[in-house]
């Protein structure tokens, strides 16, 4: 995946901000002629003329105002837009590498962290993207522009806003440097702290029954108080910034001023090319002056935006290099199903290593052989890799070492979309979301009618749940629903996908009483009816009813060197 700074860095290229930076600088290019405009009229009103001989003067000053207001205002306008623009196609890449994230990633970050740094912590980028490039242009341009206007009528006043200037922008680049610091710090801080609250948000109750809101609220307010701490060091940083601008801009300004008053008064009658300055040119260099240093403070402004720009783009890029994506991108089904094959498939691993990225391998590498319409439970002691290894199966998380092919084609990049499509994943997490039974079931497909869902929630033995639930709507999480029930809705997601021929489940049976958990086996055997399921299981009932069962090995297993380990597979009565 392409760099999101390098992403950001071709958007500052863009068409709409080189206009909108373009107009703003001829915005301020247009002082010049007004500052000669106004200097000439005060010259000609020294010189004894009538007011009524300034109209022209007046008129000019008038329509270069309006014409600067224009090119500023619709610069601006045009450069915002293009960096909202921007943050969109930014926004929705960060979106689009979490959505291909693995869900079942470890790494993955925490939800309120990346709520956090998408609609907030951006933000950041768009004062960045509109403001810096043009203030950059001006800084370019601008001062030697005015410069050479100022050096045309006074070289020692031109010199000394030449020697002032350097100094402005060598100090903001010693504050720089500690300002993006303190704003990668505070951005961390923020998105730790939106992370911690909302999974204190999500355990409320758990806080609650256990009587740990007082401590939960204690550790908020030292997050809140740490996050003020570093709030208030890059406030710190960005006044000093702004101080030490206007410290030499005022001391330039000054400078010039003393030596036009007292090259007026004849006390310092050199610098002017060999005669004196007129009280038009003395003006002319003194309107100038203040405007010289504008740039400068612009810049000073947009600095601070730069290092909070700058340190949103590394949490964004951060968030995309942390997550694992899926082998090859998801695609949904299409609502025609045309594509996908209902029937059953093989499922076939060679020399798999059955590790997950960042973690430590317990199993020893496997060849393996599934045949279509197989019902198969992987039987291992308790996080020695069984979900891994499912994982592996559906194309969720990348296989190190080692291949996979389901009907006879590698799980690899270029196949795994379709080959997805002939899959139904249950995992252990079995999230409910906000809704009706209905939604719940058919999770946005729209060729799934409510005949469908309802013929589902009959073969997951879940039509009790449907007929007493009918037009309620289930709490987020799944509030309202018994931990059967629960498992139940997610056999009705199997149930309700007719175009899976390869049903990978993961701990059907786990924390449900013996009744519950023989229901359970049994609508999963139904649903699973001709078709290939794998069950990851250590329910000893439900793995008798699986027509083979496959002992996995641990790494101490292993044969001698070289060797693969052999399979202990037993059938179900064994």
């Amino acid at each position: 995946m392409k760099e999101l700074s390098q992403f950001a860095t071709a958007g500052l290229h863009a068409r709409g901000l080189r206009a909108g930076a373009a107009l703003q600088l001829a915005a301020a290019l247009l002082w010049l002629p007004q500052a000669a405009l106004l200097a000439w009229a005060v010259q000609q009103m020294a010189n004894g003329r009538s007011v009524r001989h300034l109209a022209t003067a007046a008129t000019g000053v008038l329509v270069l105002g309006v014409l600067r207001a224009w090119c500023e205002g619709l610069g601006v306008l045009r450069a915002q837009r293009a960096a909202r623009a921007t943050l969109s196609r930014l926004r929705a890449q960060v979106l689009q590498a979490l959505a291909q994230a693995s869900p079942l990633d470890k790494a993955r970050p925490p939800s309120g962290q990346a709520a956090s740094a998408v609609a907030e912590q951006s933000e950041a980028v768009v004062p960045w993207l509109a403001r810096y490039q043009s203030a950059m242009w001006r800084v370019r341009i601008v001062p030697l522009a005015l410069a050479a206007a100022v050096a045309s009528q006074s070289w020692i006043a031109a010199l000394i806003l030449m020697l002032a200037a350097p100094l402005i922008p060598l100090f903001m680049a010693i504050v720089g440097w500690r300002a993006r610091a303190a704003s990668e710090e505070q951005l961390v801080e923020m998105g730790g702290m939106n992370a911690f609250l909302l999974d204190r948000l999500r355990g409320l109750s758990t806080l609650r029954a256990l009587g740990a809101v007082d401590a939960s609220a204690l550790r908020l307010r030292s997050h809140a108080e740490s996050l003020r701490r570093r709030t208030m060091r890059v406030l710190r940083i960005a006044f000093l910034s702004s101080a030490v601008l206007e410290l030499f801009s005022a001391l330039g300004v000054a400078m010039v001023a003393v030596y036009v008053g007292f090259h007026l008064l004849g006390m310092l009658p050199f610098g002017a090319w060999g005669h004196t300055l007129t009280l038009g040119q003395a003006l002319f260099v003194l309107l100038l002056a203040p405007a010289f240093f504008e740039p400068l403070r612009d810049l000073s402004a947009v600095w601070h935006d730069r290092a909070a720009g700058e340190a949103a783009i590394k949490t964004l890029n951060m968030l995309c290099r942390q997550a694992t994506p899926l082998v090859g991108s998801f695609e949904a089904l299409p609502e025609d199903g045309h594509g996908a094959h209902a029937g059953p498939v093989s499922v076939e691993a060679f020399d798999l290593c059955v590790q997950a990225p960042g973690s430590v391998s317990r199993l020893a590498p496997l060849n393996l052989r599934i045949e279509a319409g197989e019902h198969v439970a992987l039987w291992s002691p308790s996080g020695s890799g069984k979900s891994v290894l499912l994982a592996q199966l559906a194309g969720m998380l990348p296989v190190l070492q080692g291949r996979v092919e389901i009907d006879g084609r590698p799980l690899n990049a270029e196949n795994a979309p379709a080959l997805r499509a002939r899959m139904a994943w249950m995992g252990q997490q079995r999230h409910v979301f906000a809704g009706s039974v209905q939604r719940n079931v058919a999770l946005g497909r729209a060729q799934v009618s409510a005949a469908d869902v309802q013929a589902a929630g009959e073969q997951a033995a879940l039509g009790a749940v449907l007929q007493a639930r009918a037009g309620m709507s289930l709490g987020e999480g799944g509030s309202g629903l018994s931990g059967g029930e629960a498992v139940r809705l997610a056999l009705a997601r199997l149930a309700v996908n007719r175009q899976a021929g390869l049903l990978l489940v993961d701990e059907p049976t786990a924390h449900l009483d013996p009744d519950t958990a023989a229901q359970v086996a049994e609508a999963l055997l139904r649903i699973a009816g001709d078709r290939t399921l794998i069950v990851a299981t250590h329910d000893a009932q439900l793995a008798r009813r699986m027509g083979r069962i496959i002992d996995l090995p641990l790494q101490g297993d292993a044969g001698p060197a070289g060797a693969l380990p052999v399979l202990q597979e037993r059938t179900a009565d064994a």
